[in-house]
């Protein structure tokens, strides 16, 4: 289903848009969209990215220009997640906050990588597949793991990014 209240942009192409849920987001332009992502109210989709099947991008996430998303990935926007309060009561949209992140542009996240909130993964920076992202990612780095650490540097980064942040 795709809400009215989504925007899209000039050319996003939404492969069988009968089995996505997009509802409150934006998508930039040239944006490609597989079968059963999820991409939720107040998230922000780049230009010319691609989202693969089965992924999840939640309330709070931004993905800026050119950034990949491989099968089944996982954002999530809530450091302490609950479903019901002390009383037992469900808990209501005021109940909790939150935490926003960041993807930057031209990065590339692999399948079913979990990103958990309030993290920022730099531009060009690779992020391995079914690696747990727990902490920022520095530009044009590449991690996996769990927890996901530094293994090396993307080589096509340009060589006038300062030392400092280039791991």
């Amino acid at each position: 289903m795709i809400a009215s209240s989504v925007t899209l942009d000039e050319g996003v192409v939404i492969h069988h848009p009968e089995l996505v849920n997009l509802y409150g987001c934006s998508i930039g332009a040239g944006t490609r969209i597989g079968t059963f992502v999820e991409v939720q109210k107040n998230a922000i989709v780049g230009r010319n990215c691609k989202i693969s099947s089965h992924a999840f991008i939640c309330e709070g996430v931004t993905l800026e220009d050119g950034v990949f998303i491989g099968h089944g990935v996982m954002f999530t926007n809530d450091r302490y997640p609950r479903a019901v309060n002390s009383g037992g009561g469900l808990l209501s949209d005021g109940d909790w906050e939150v935490v926003p992140t960041l993807v930057k542009r031209h990065a590339a996240i692999g399948s079913n990588a979990t990103i958990l909130p309030g993290v920022t993964i730099g531009e060009g920076a690779q992020v391995g597949a079914g690696a747990v992202v727990t902490k920022d990612v520095p530009d044009y780095a590449i991690v996996a793991g769990v927890p996901a650490k530094i293994k090396g540097r993307v080589q096509d980064a340009p060589a006038n990014i300062p030392f400092s942040r280039r791991i």
